[in-house]
């Protein structure tokens, strides 16, 4: 059986862009997904007003959904806020759970944490995190795709530094590809893209796919339009991830480019196509 994945990050509540959250809902509700990944950063600087509008937003959304944080969900400039209560906003207001997990018969989808305070802008993950997803992505039925949701990437494109990449990145791939990890989902970067864990960790003897979803609803483009993913997964074989981007004449969402994998001995390839 198949499964559609609608991927969105970065939707930075207080800096939204006029008719987006709007289309992109019509968007939604036209695609019908399986499933509704949020990769973080739904506000611009973790205000209760801010994630109020996101929750507002989330509950028009397609059910059912994951969400994780990013950096901007970690007050800035309230540093009390920063560091003693770093996502109690977030927890409030979006989901108490910092690390969900989604599992039916035919996907794993894991949430993991990478928002700090002790970082302004980049995000880490730590041992117990890598510890605890191994066990539970090895404990996951093969037969099942075996999703990773983090705000922070574990690749970057072209053009940008490897300071942007996710803290211990390379150690957790060590051990999560080694227990079967299929597709990473990211955000931050605010631009999309998709690539395999080929190139950059080439050591690691099992490829997964990495997608990183643009900025879907805010002002804070990097030059590109705003956009987010949708990822169909036929079974164990095939992943096709689509970028749908907004169109500023027709004042809505399209389907722009795909990209296409398959499942091969050592991991997932590309078979042509790019994001």
């Amino acid at each position: 059986m198949s499964r559609i994945i609608l991927h969105l990050s970065d939707l930075h509540f207080g800096r939204i862009a006029p008719g987006l959250p709007e289309a992109l809902l019509a968007a939604a509700h036209h695609i019908v997904p399986d499933l509704v990944v949020v990769s973080g950063d739904l506000t611009q600087r973790a205000k209760t007003i801010e994630f109020q509008q996101a929750r507002a937003f989330l509950d028009q959304l397609p059910y059912p959904r994951l969400v994780v944080p990013g950096n901007h969900d970690v007050p800035l400039h309230n540093l009390y806020a920063r560091f003693v209560h770093r996502l109690r906003r977030f927890q409030t207001h979006i989901t108490a759970d910092l690390e969900p997990v989604h599992e039916d018969p035919e996907i794993a989808v894991f949430g993991v944490n990478t928002a700090r305070s002790s970082t302004w802008k980049g995000g880490r993950i730590n041992s117990r995190q890598i510890d605890t997803l191994r066990a539970r992505l090895a404990a996951t039925n093969p037969d099942v795709a075996r999703i990773i949701v983090t705000h922070h990437p574990f690749e970057v494109p072209p053009g940008f530094h490897h300071r942007e990449l996710l803290g211990s990145a390379r150690a957790a791939l060590e051990q999560w590809t080694e227990s079967g990890a299929d597709l990473l989902l990211c955000g931050h970067l605010h631009i999309g893209d998709s690539t395999t864990t080929l190139h950059r960790y080439s050591h690691v003897g099992w490829h997964a796919i990495v997608v990183t979803a643009g900025t879907a609803t805010s002002t804070r483009g990097r030059g590109a339009p705003n956009s987010f993913n949708v990822i169909r997964l036929e079974g164990r074989q095939t992943i096709a991830v689509a970028k749908w981007t907004w169109n500023e004449t027709t004042g809505q969402f399209h389907e722009l480019s795909a990209a296409q994998f398959a499942r091969t001995p050592a991991g997932w390839a590309p078979l042509g196509g790019t994001l």
